[in-house]
């Protein structure tokens, strides 16, 4: 097999997964399905076909340190090898994504397949999508381009359909020549795909020559190759971020690999795959992958099930369910979800809503991360605010003032190194220090393990935006 470069996509902001997945920490970043992040589990799942490429990852701005973090505790890099994340300024949808991700693998001289990716699903068999991908290479390495149609298993109405080209002998490898591409169908036409056969799940999954790609957009949609070209050409390179012009990729066409290669192209291929495949796409689906007891009751944490049957809890507290059927509950720490299992598509209305009264909750956690750790507001009022702040082993705040409030900090854990003015000093466990309005400041954590520390603001207003920046090494001033 030529040398495969696997390309992750992860944009996607997984409304359909609240309160758990919100904007700023989307469900790709968490570990719905096993130990591991969605995320890491697809590097993991696809590093034994990588050799000696590490991924190239195609993210938004705002998710650059949640994915470097990631990647770098999920581990399994080639020797020598770093992923390199793409950084998207603004969202323009999957096929500029995937030509930026083709330049960037073609900018040393080399023409690999792209096994492109999305990094929020689930695959319950790897072996079989390993297999998969090596069956299909051929015909990508011949200039197809192939996906990957998941056998359905219902008439599901969430999906788009593949229909592929069934007339002729099925060859050897199983790959067969699309015919089009559908959109989702009403139930009664879902249920005529799974009876005349030929249909599959459109996976959303790919695998082609870099080179190949771009002819294919050069073909069919030169105005998206010209914009991203000009994005990447103007990029800007900081280790292993390369931040696409913001500009350019702003005046690309946003449009789907589906819409602008796919359904134009004569090269594209289909492999239909049996890979216990979801893509995860509500609550509902999560308890179709997820292990249940004899009750068809399904868990995440601490949950007492009662006479329930066929129900899902993700709780951080104790959860007691009892006499209920069918019900999805999912409690974080700021909100809690009560759905029935049939109606948790309509969760993306409540984040709408959320979104329309400017509400903090759809799009972030009361837990913030950010590059050099996270805060966790545990309590508020009237001109105070109370935070539990995590710093991460060597990382260091920004050097900052406030103009309208004052903090208190005290040390639970670990070693704080102090910039107050011109002042530089260090806090142990139960000592304390103020931080007078105005007075320019840094927190560091100098040790080896978690400072973690608790932060009482005080004044007149409290809002995150309150901060003036001198110095940053995220580049954030």
């Amino acid at each position: 097999m030529a040398k495969l470069q696997p390309v992750l996509l992860s944009g996607g902001s997984g409304t359909r997964l609240w309160p758990l997945s919100r904007e700023a920490y989307p469900k790709q970043f968490l570990p719905l399905a096993g130990a591991d992040t969605m995320l890491q589990a697809t590097w993991q799942r696809v590093a034994p076909l990588a050799g000696t490429a590490a991924p190239i990852v195609v993210a938004g701005e705002d998710h650059r340190f949640l994915v470097a973090e990631q990647l770098r505790q999920s581990g399994g890099m080639p020797a020598g090898a770093a992923p390199t994340i793409l950084l998207e300024p603004v969202g323009r949808n999957t096929a500029p994504a995937i030509a930026a991700a083709a330049l960037q693998a073609m900018a040393g001289g080399e023409d690999p397949l792209l096994l492109v990716l999305p990094s929020d699903h689930v695959v319950g068999d790897p072996e079989a999508f390993r297999a998969a991908v090596r069956t299909a290479a051929v015909a990508a390495e011949a200039g197809a381009l192939v996906t990957f149609g998941i056998v359905p298993t219902a008439a599901e109405t969430g999906f788009g359909y593949i229909h592929a080209d069934m007339e002729r002998a099925e060859p050897a490898d199983g790959v067969r020549k699309v015919l089009r591409f559908v959109e989702k169908p009403d139930e009664a036409t879902a249920r005529g795909y799974l009876e005349s056969g030929g249909y599959y799940w459109n996976s959303g999954m790919f695998l082609f020559r870099a080179s190949r790609y771009l002819e294919e957009l050069a073909r069919f949609r030169s105005d998206i190759l010209d914009g991203t070209r000009a994005a990447f050409g103007a990029a800007r390179r900081d280790g292993d971020f390369v931040r696409l012009d913001a500009e350019a990729f702003a005046a690309t066409p946003a449009e789907s690999i589906d819409y602008a290669v796919m359904e134009r192209t004569d090269a594209a291929m289909v492999l239909p795959v049996d890979i216990g495949w979801s893509d995860v796409g509500s609550w509902s689906a999560l308890w179709d992958v997820a292990r249940r007891d004899a009750d068809g009751n399904a868990h995440h944490g601490d949950v007492i099930a009662v006479d329930s049957r066929n129900s899902y809890a993700w709780s951080r507290r104790l959860v007691a369910l009892v006499g209920v059927d069918d019900v999805v509950v999912v409690e974080t720490d700021d909100a809690v979800l009560v759905a029935r299992k049939d109606k948790v598509q309509q969760v993306k209305d409540v984040v709408a809503r959320l979104k329309d009264e400017q509400r903090s909750q759809a799009a972030l956690h009361r837990e913030v991360h950010r590059p050099w750790g996270s805060y966790d507001s545990i309590d508020t009022g009237p001109r105070f605010q109370v935070k539990r702040i995590k710093v991460k082993p060597g990382a260091a705040l920004s050097l900052q003032s406030h103009t309208r409030r004052a903090e208190h900090w005290i040390v639970v854990s670990g070693t704080a190194r102090v910039t107050r003015d011109h002042d530089v000093f260090e806090l142990h466990a139960n000592q304390s220090t103020y931080i007078p309005i105005g007075a320019k400041h840094r927190l560091e954590n100098p040790g080896d393990e978690v400072l973690e520390l608790i932060e009482v603001q005080s004044g007149d207003y409290l809002g995150e935006d309150d901060i003036v920046r001198y110095e940053d090494v995220y580049g954030r001033t």
